[in-house]
């Protein structure tokens, strides 16, 4: 089982769930990150440092997002890793957001 990023990512990209990442499993994409699975060692480090909630166990990713299962497995592996903290997108339309 491993960690998934969703929807709320999307045009933030806060980094303080990379910092925690044991595993250095975070990729960055160009609107937001995403977990790869085969490196997650599933140890929730993340989901508590996500200021938006975008962070699940795969088993529990509400239906509504459960495309995002698949699609950290793909962009994982076409995304650079990213293991330090960044400053969010600039103009972020989701400080606070927690949908």
């Amino acid at each position: 089982m491993a960690y998934v990023v969703t929807k709320n990512c999307y045009d933030c990209k806060y980094t303080d769930c990379v910092t925690v990442c044991p595993m250095d499993c975070f990729y960055e994409g160009e609107k937001m990150l995403y977990i790869n699975p085969d490196e997650c060692c599933d140890c929730d480090a993340c989901a508590p440092e996500c200021p938006v909630n975008a962070i699940f166990r795969s088993d529990d990713v509400p239906e509504s997002l459960k495309e995002y299962v698949r699609l950290n497995a793909e962009m994982a592996q076409k995304c650079p890793p990213i293991t330090r903290k960044k400053a969010p997108m600039e103009g972020t339309r989701c400080v606070g957001r927690v949908d």
